[in-house]
């Protein structure tokens, strides 16, 4: 072999250790030999999966929507029907989106742990509405403990 790599040396100490432990393990009883992955045959097993739905998780959502009354009623009033609390907001004021004289704002909402499913139904309902203008950005939130 040739070609960019580590070197002439440290090349040929890896392939002489590959050598070596390809001869250990021919000559090692079949019960002492770490099997491929580290993990016995007989000691895996299929772990289930939890359902993308089913993921329980906080959110950041970032909505961009019209500037006009009644539009932060409609999104918060989608996310209580469903059973989706809010952990924060907030409202950018429209001239930091669109520059002065903006018909448009950024609703920033952060969430406490809800069920990925109900958080799905809330995002299209929300998404429907004439006046959510771009698509709505989320981010799951994780806690690590």
């Amino acid at each position: 072999f040739y070609g960019k790599g580590a070197g002439s040396e440290p090349t040929a100490s890896a392939v002489i250790a590959d050598l070596v432990d390809i001869a250990r393990l021919h000559t090692a009883d079949s019960a002492q030999r770490v099997p491929h992955l580290a993990f016995q045959p007989d000691a895996m097993s299929d772990t289930p999966v939890l359902a993308m739905g089913e993921v329980v998780t906080s959110y950041y959502l970032r909505l961009n929507v019209a500037d006009q009354a009644g539009v932060l009623a409609k999104v918060t009033g989608i996310l209580a029907a469903a059973g989706i609390s809010i952990d924060a907001m907030l409202q950018r004021e429209a001239d930091e989106v669109g520059g002065e004289g903006s018909t448009q704002t950024d609703l920033i909402i952060l969430t406490h742990d809800c069920v990925e499913a109900k958080m799905n139904e809330a995002l299209a309902q929300m998404q429907a509405l004439p006046t959510v203008l771009a698509p709505i950005t989320r981010i799951r939130k994780e806690e690590l403990a």
